[in-house]
């Protein structure tokens, strides 16, 4: 008998082609839509080009997510030489697919310490940060508030964060830092030189409007539930679900993460009852659902409403945003 998609577990499914052209012919269209931006647009239409460039910059975090899950070819370094460019600057790319990967551990979502990309934090941690920041991280559980601020605030934890290890003598992380900086050189001197754009600029600009619209994306993709498959959201269309490479099914992608972003919508489609019975019914029709029900008032508390409750100091009371990108790989 034959088996349905959704039946496969994570471990035992694989692509199913040895070259995933659709995710070839995307890799292609947003590097073409960067440099055309840069290149063209923006002697003639200055706004608009930086807008461009910041839709190309979203759309190259759900790139490197594919690439990190395994897509789209079986060479693994192929696949990051692709996505080797930041054109997001913020970001190693080794640092957040090592930290995504540990985040698909579902019996550890949204665990403070133990899921690298929950925004709870633990209510000893909580308790001790200055009132300031705790205001700022209130504001930032709103949809408007992890759009405008979220971008600032996850870059200066995430890479806080980042330094400390390599303080601490993490060789990975240091070897990652070095690598995104790199790839860095060639980014800033297109940037700052073929395009005309000042790097402070098109950092500010374009670099801001791809992490706020990764933003929209991420803002409620997991909640505490007792259950681990009911900690993860679906969102069933948007407009912005191409963009994301359809992780707007979060939950299936969590479920099934070999199965490449074109097939995403056809498993969910075909089983759609059964995923939502699976997650607990954790569904949202859309993201301007979501924004009508949580632009200005939070979804979810910061401190953690189950775990992580005890007084016990685990650390510096550090602030470990969750990295925002599609969000966020073993070496």
């Amino acid at each position: 008998m034959k088996r349905s998609l959704s039946s496969f577990s994570p471990a035992e499914y694989r692509p199913m082609a040895q070259t995933e052209w659709p995710t070839l012919a995307l890799l292609v269209l947003c590097y073409g839509l960067w440099l055309a931006a840069g290149l063209w647009l923006y002697p003639r239409l200055p706004a608009l080009a930086l807008i461009v460039m910041g839709i190309a910059v979203a759309f190259h975090s759900s790139l490197q997510h594919e690439v990190l899950h395994g897509h789209p070819t079986r060479s693994a370094r192929l696949n990051e030489a692709l996505v080797f460019l930041p054109i997001g600057l913020f970001y190693p790319f080794r640092s957040y697919k090592r930290t995504h990967l540990q985040h698909h551990l579902d019996e550890r979502l949204t665990d403070p310490h133990d899921d690298p990309e929950s925004y709870y934090i633990a209510l000893f941690d909580w308790l001790r940060l200055p009132r300031l920041l705790q205001l700022l991280l209130r504001a930032n559980n709103t949809l408007l508030g992890r759009v405008l601020l979220g971008p600032p605030l996850n870059v200066a934890g995430f890479t806080r964060a980042e330094w400390k290890r390599i303080a601490r003598g993490d060789a990975r992380t240091r070897d990652a830092w070095v690598k995104h900086g790199l790839g860095l050189v060639p980014v800033i001197l297109l940037v700052q030189f073929a395009f005309g754009v000042p790097i402070w600029l098109y950092a500010g600009t374009a670099g801001y409007l791809g992490l706020a619209l990764l933003a929209v994306r991420s803002y409620c993709e997991h909640q505490w539930s007792e259950s681990p498959e009911g900690r993860t959201i679906i969102v069933e269309r948007s407009v912005l679900a191409p963009l994301f490479l359809y992780n707007n099914l979060h939950f299936v992608h969590h479920k099934l993460p070999r199965i490449p972003w074109y097939r995403l919508p056809e498993v969910y489609r075909h089983e759609r009852a059964d995923w939502i019975r699976r997650n607990g019914g954790y569904v949202y029709g859309s993201y301007l659902e979501i924004a009508r029900a949580h632009a200005l008032r939070a979804k979810e508390p910061v401190a953690h409403p189950v775990l992580r409750r005890d007084a016990v100091w685990a650390g510096d009371a550090e602030f470990r945003p969750r990295n925002p990108l599609p969000a966020t790989h073993a070496e």
